[in-house]
Parts: C-alpha cells; sequence; structure tokens
C-alpha cells in the first residue's frame, strides 16, 4: 500500500526570499506553499492545455536522460502531482522503488489519488513524502537515479539542492533536471514571455488563477541560463553537466552525473 508522510521541514529556507511574486518578495515558505496548493486542484488539466498535451513528451524525455531500469531505487524532487514519478515507476517496475518529494501537501494528496485510482500494480511502489529539497532526509549514496520537474526554478539555495541531489546519488548515477529554459536567444526569451501574457495568464484566468500565473515570467528572468545550469552542477559536485534545449528553447533539461 502506497503512503503519505507528512510533517517535515520545507524547502525555501528563510520566511525572506530574493524571489518576487506580483512586483513584491514572496515570503518562504508560507506564501510560496500556499500559491502552490491554490493551483492543485488544476495544475493537472492546466499543464495540458497550456502545452497542448507536449509536457507529456518533455517528461518523458527527462525520465529517459537518467537512465532508470528495472529494480532501481529512485527519487522524484519537487514531484508536483506525480507526472515523472508514474514515469519512473513504469521504468523501475514492481521490484524498484520511487519516492515522490513535494514541499505541498494539497499536491501530494493528488498524486496520492491518482495512484490509488489506477490500475497499475507498478504504481504501489510509490511513496510520497513531504519535505524539503535542500535538506533531504536520505543517506548517502541511496539513489539509482533523480527527476525535478520545474521545481529548481522554484528553489531559492539552488546550489544546496544541486547538493543534496549529489549527495544522495549512488556514483555513475544521474539527475535530470526539467524545467523552462532562459534563453540567451533575444527571439525565443521575447516569445516565452509572449506566450506567458497572451496564452498562459489568460488561459489561467478561466480558473481564477491569474495571478498566480504571472509569477511565471519573473521567475524564468531570475532562473540560470543552461551553461549556469551547467556551471552549478559542476560546483555542486557532480563530475558532468549538460543541458538539453527542448521545444525550440522554450524548454530546457539539465542531465548531471555523479
Amino acid at each position: 500500500m502506497a503512503s503519505l508522510q507528512v510533517g517535515l521541514s520545507f524547502p525555501c529556507g528563510p520566511r525572506t526570499s530574493i524571489y518576487r511574486f506580483r512586483n513584491r518578495p514572496v515570503r518562504c515558505t508560507n506564501e510560496r506553499r500556499a500559491l502552490f496548493s491554490r493551483i492543485a486542484p488544476v495544475y493537472d488539466n492546466l499543464n495540458d492545455l497550456l502545452s497542448l498535451g507536449q509536457h507529456r513528451i518533455w517528461k518523458r524525455m527527462a525520465v529517459s536522460w537518467t537512465g532508470a531500469k528495472i529494480g532501481d531505487n529512485v527519487l522524484d524532487l519537487c514531484c508536483g502531482s506525480g507526472d515523472l514519478a508514474f514515469l519512473l515507476s513504469e521504468k523501475v517496475g514492481s521490484s524498484g522503488k520511487v519516492t515522490g518529494v513535494d514541499f505541498s501537501k494539497e499536491q501530494l494528496l493528488i498524486a496520492s489519488s491518482r495512484q490509488q485510482l489506477s490500475p497499475k500494480e507498478c504504481y504501489q511502489n510509490i511513496e510520497w513524502l513531504e519535505g524539503d529539497a535542500t535538506d533531504l532526509p536520505f543517506s548517502d549514496c541511496n539513489f539509482d537515479a533523480i527527476t525535478m520537474g520545474y521545481g529548481l526554478r522554484n528553489v531559492i539555495d539552488k546550489l544546496k539542492a544541486m547538493q543534496e541531489m549529489c549527495r544522495i546519488l549512488k556514483p555513475g548515477a544521474k539527475a535530470s533536471v526539467l524545467d523552462f529554459n532562459k534563453s540567451t536567444q533575444p527571439f525565443v526569451a521575447s516569445f516565452q514571455e509572449w506566450m506567458i501574457d497572451n496564452v498562459v495568464v489568460p488561459v489561467a484566468s478561466a480558473y481564477g488563477l491569474a495571478k498566480e500565473y504571472e509569477y511565471l515570467k519573473s521567475s524564468i528572468r531570475e532562473f540560470l541560463t543552461g551553461k549556469e545550469l551547467e556551471e552549478l552542477a559542476l560546483e555542486a559536485g557532480f563530475s558532468t553537466a549538460k543541458h538539453y534545449e527542448i521545444s525550440g528553447g522554450l524548454m530546457g533539461n539539465l542531465v548531471a552525473t555523479r
């Protein structure tokens, strides 16, 4: 039987951060956790609408880059409603184990509900844990692979999060980090912002969540470029790191090997 564990700490560290929302600082952890909790009930539907289903392809790519295989012990960090965790579960099978960690209890409850409603036996190997991306409760060299989908951009101490991933990975294992790409190409960056202003926010407004999705533009501006992400991974202790631009440069995936 799957389980949901709660009561650990949360991934934003100090209460005041440099992260911005609605042109003012977002206070961690309470405001950011509240933001993701508010969007939790419609998160999956919005992902499908806003990406025209393409996010499912990007997530499969992210999982494939980990090299996860049957019997592996794997982690999905900042797991949200569980998309990557379910894909990992299919890779490692019933003999493997998947742990999904997120700071939003509401997202985890949705992930757990999806798990219980699925007929796939392998999904029962997933455990959900409410926890801190910068202070993970796992021993060193514990996991065969890690995924992180649309999470690193929202972590304040990105270096610490990468160091934690490196610490708990086995030697030679990979972390695959999928997120919006901060493009160095002016046209791509401009198109990305146009899409947020003219597609993402208007669609979100139909769900009463326009303000919640306005943060995307500033969070991408404050994020790291692909090259900077590679440098961050190496600084965190990974032996190699490669960032891949996908979907015309709108998205990116960092693959780092311990």
